[in-house]
């Protein structure tokens, strides 16, 4: 299909030079942005066409609202968003069928999203923004990509274990040496996402032993990552499996009181697995450009900026080099993982976590 030729000289632009401003502006009394739109785009903004795209996010809006603003901002075209979980994006979806307002999905992991290509409600994304992202961060299907990364971490409380006494792999967390240390975000969607890959790599008798075993080790159920970070820097609880990037948050905002690093698996162990976000343009849309526009602007250099020297992820395109303070990523394979695969595993995935009775501890 032929592209709006003036939106999207513009936004390729953007991409290809890594600017922040636009060389021109309209209006006697040109709107700017503030706060953390300002860091993606620091120019005037243009006119808003008549043009709209609805996004279902099921990535949070303090991280997602700046990039939208950014977006209205540059290119005109509207947004209208309703956040979510991303199970819950997915399921609401899955029940309005084809005659769902979203032209956009954005998902926290391939899972939900994956769910979804399942049942045939996500388009194929144009082959000039798949390009923009390497193959193993992307659909085979080439119905969605990646457009940040978090990787799963442990994180330890420096008082009580060094990196040089913890374990190669996260399976040894069920050894009596860390009995009632380890922390689990059991319901947290991370989590689920990571554990959903656990069963597609091991199988569920596998899986469904290791946090069998867990459980019966001892391990405590917080309700977030965030919780479990914070209890680690205080010595509330050893250690925890979290996502990398909120360690570096609250260790920025508190400083030397929070005692606690990250730790990576070695040996490409599973428990470092690379989780990524995933956007999708959805098949009953009517707003083919714009939705992909948008999925483009993800991925400029700009907004990749944003992603690791705001929120600490990794960035997945544009060339844009992780944030300083990240360590190098070591993550699990990821062309190992058949992310298109994971759709149809994340309700078995949270089926086995209640079952364990890791949630009751």
């Amino acid at each position: 299909m032929p592209r709006n030729s003036k939106r999207q000289s513009v936004i390729k632009g953007l991409l290809a030079l890594g600017i922040s401003f636009l060389l021109f502006s309209c209006g006697d009394d040109p709107k700017t942005l503030e706060g953390a739109a300002s860091t993606i785009f620091d120019g005037e903004c243009v006119n808003e066409t008549d043009e709209k795209i609805i996004v279902y996010s099921g990535r949070s809006e303090n991280l997602i609202l700046p990039v939208i603003e950014a977006f209205v901002c540059e290119t005109g075209i509207k947004v209208d968003t309703r956040w979510g979980s991303s199970t819950d994006m997915a399921l609401l979806i899955d029940e309005e069928g084809s005659k769902t307002q979203a032209d956009v999905f954005l998902s926290r992991s391939p899972g939900p999203v994956g769910y979804l290509d399942g049942k045939d409600y996500l388009k194929p994304i144009n082959t000039a923004v798949l390009d923009l992202v390497d193959d193993s961060m992307r659909s085979k299907n080439k119905t969605w990509i990646g457009f940040s990364g978090r990787q799963r971490v442990l994180v330890y409380n420096t008082d009580q274990f060094s990196e040089e006494t913890l374990p190669a792999s996260v399976f040894d967390l069920t050894s009596p040496e860390y009995q009632g240390k380890v922390a689990i975000p059991g319901s947290n969607g991370s989590f689920i996402d990571w554990f959903t890959i656990l069963i597609d790599q091991y199988g569920d008798t596998a899986a469904g032993e290791w946090i069998d075993q867990m459980v019966n080790n001892g391990a405590r159920y917080y309700p977030n990552n965030r919780s479990i970070v914070e209890a680690v820097g205080r010595g509330e609880i050893a250690m925890g499996l979290v996502n990398h990037y909120y360690n570096y948050k609250i260790s920025a905002a508190t400083g030397a009181e929070h005692k606690a690093n990250n730790y990576v698996f070695t040996d490409n162990d599973i428990g470092g697995t690379l989780i990524i976000s995933a956007a999708a343009v959805l098949e009953s849309t009517d707003n083919v450009d714009q939705a992909e526009d948008f999925l483009t602007y993800l991925l400029s250099a700009q907004v990749q900026s944003y992603f690791t020297e705001t929120t600490y992820e990794y960035p997945i395109a544009a060339g844009v080099q992780p944030n300083s303070a990240l360590s190098q990523l070591q993550a699990f394979e990821i062309g190992s993982i058949d992310f298109d695969s994971l759709g149809e595993g994340f309700e078995n995935a949270n089926r086995l976590v209640e079952s364990s009775g890791i949630l009751n501890q």
